[in-house]
């Protein structure tokens, strides 16, 4: 029962609630671990949709949960990543829900240049996987552009280089649009830049044909806005053929790879921009002289062509010959023929009229029988009605026989075999005309082809005994040379004095040849 007693009655030891306890520990890390910088690697990252972001920082044998509030997230210079070493300033504190404690962290960074190399080398091949660099999707730039738009610092020595170099090239418009280039601003800026120029409306602002995102050399911190990958991403989408020139020839950033050409200064970028407008009149002249000359040329040649062909061409008299002698045999025979069809067409005229009047002598003779026949056979009365009925036939067939009508109808003959005589000369005469313009013609052509034309161009006809010589060697085994000038002929002794030429007339020295 003692012992019972003695059990039940508290000892010195004082009594904490839970939230006391865990309140006292709380104030006791808070006030040991107000301000600590600790170096681990980031593992078991995780964003919820509240903003904050959670952490733990680990080495080889602990490991320390910690917190990123959302506002310090969004103001950090580098967000973390899994497996990324780093150095975390905050403060020690206590989560009494879970009984655990844990790093408030309020600044990150990476644990050196090899931490960032190697964070910079992981998201290069994400996004390589992911085909943002792939050369497929880079575009070619344009030739001349007309307007093209910075991303750049405005207040820095690379937008003066950019401009200075442009106006010595080949001036253009220029939009610039201001952004930070180093920075937890940079990356979100520069990203927006590029999209602002992709999303411009067309209006009075011109939307650009290129774009340059230009910085001058740092460090790596310096430049790794330009590692973002928003930055990266807005890269690869732009629509808008893009140079990056961010940094010196040596810096290197994950958005050369994203955009189509990547120019080690910003002066270059301005160069690979536009051409030379200098260089390009030069060559455009030169292309104009090279064409001047190539036309030239093909004019030579041609026209060289065309002689070489005209020298095959047949003589210009044989191929009017033919033509001419048939000619010459139509219009001679062109006026007989128009007197034997006259003379045939005045014979059946005749021929025709001698054999109506015999016609109707008969006619009226046999009727003039037939009438006295039935005379005899007939009564006084009947005779007389005949011969009255008779009488007024014979008035009628008279009429219609009369002479005056067969002149009538003889002169409407004549007339028309008049008119088809005179339509027959004149077509016979524009037939004669028709071949006598061809035939000079054909004789203007054959003057044009001669050489005689061409001997009025200042070329002369050799000759010798053979024949036309045209060349030096042909000329030389004969004493005599005759040459036919447009003017006239001269002939020429060769003897070992001087040449002694004597002027003959046309007439005198035979046509041996042509120049053809």
């Amino acid at each position: 029962m003692s012992d019972l007693l003695d059990d039940d009655e508290p000892g010195n030891a004082p009594e904490f609630t839970v939230s006391e306890l865990s309140g006292a520990v709380k104030r006791s890390i808070e006030g040991a671990f107000s301000h600590v910088r600790v170096r681990g690697e980031i593992g078991r990252l995780s964003r919820p949709r509240s903003g904050h972001v959670y952490l733990d920082l680990k080495d080889d044998r602990s490991v320390l949960a910690s917190v990123i509030w959302k506002g310090v997230s969004a103001r950090l210079a580098t967000q973390p990543e899994e497996g990324m070493e780093v150095i975390a300033t905050g403060r020690m504190t206590t989560f009494p829900g879970q009984s655990k404690y844990q790093l408030v962290i309020e600044d990150i960074r990476p644990a050196g240049m090899g931490a960032l190399m190697a964070m910079l080398e992981k998201r290069k091949q994400a996004l390589t996987a992911e085909g943002l660099f792939s050369e497929e999707r880079k575009q070619a730039l344009p030739f001349l552009p007309e307007v093209i738009g910075v991303v750049t610092s405005p207040s820095g020595a690379v937008i003066r280089d950019i401009l200075h170099r442009l106006r010595d090239r080949f001036p253009r418009k220029v939009l610039i649009w201001p952004v930070a280039v180093q920075g937890q601003n940079c990356a979100p800026e520069v990203a927006r830049a590029i999209r602002g120029f992709n999303a411009l409306p067309a209006g009075r602002l011109p939307r650009p044909d290129l774009l340059i995102v230009a910085r001058g050399g740092g460090s790596l911190e310096d430049l790794w806005g330009f590692n973002e990958e928003i930055v990266v991403r807005a890269a690869a989408e732009s629509a808008i053929p893009l140079i990056s020139a961010v940094g010196h020839e040596t810096d290197t950033t994950l958005i050369d790879y994203a955009a189509d050409r990547r120019a080690p200064t910003p002066t270059a970028a301005a160069e690979m921009a536009v051409p030379v407008r200098l260089d390009l009149l030069n060559w455009v002249g030169d292309q104009g002289a090279r064409l001047t000359y190539a036309t030239t040329q093909a004019v030579r040649l041609r026209r060289q062509r065309l002689g070489d062909l005209a020298r095959g061409l047949p003589r210009p008299e044989a191929l009017v010959e033919a033509a001419r002698q048939r000619l010459d045999w139509l219009g001679s025979g062109l006026d007989p023929a128009l007197r034997a069809l006259t003379q045939k067409r005045r014979m059946q005229y005749e021929t025709q009229a001698a054999r109506l009047a015999p016609a109707l002598e008969r006619g009226v003779s046999k009727r003039r029988v037939e009438l006295g026949r039935a005379e005899a056979g007939l009564s006084p009365a009947r005779l007389s009605y005949g011969l009255w009925q008779r009488r007024d036939g014979l008035g009628k067939l008279a009429a219609r026989m009369s002479p005056q009508r067969l002149a009538d109808r003889t002169a409407r003959d004549r007339q028309r075999f008049d008119d088809l005589s005179a339509r027959f000369v004149r077509t016979a005469e524009q037939g004669v005309a028709a071949r006598k313009d061809r035939l000079e013609s054909l004789d203007r052509l054959r003057q044009t082809l001669g050489y005689t034309e061409t001997l009025k161009r200042g070329y002369a006809v050799v000759r010798t005994g053979d024949g036309v010589v045209t060349r030096k060697a042909d000329a030389e085994g004969h004493a005599r040379l005759d040459i036919e000038f447009s003017d006239g002929k001269l002939g020429v002794l060769a003897e070992t004095g001087p040449a002694k030429a004597k002027t003959r007339s046309a007439k005198e020295a035979p046509d041996q040849g042509s120049l053809f």
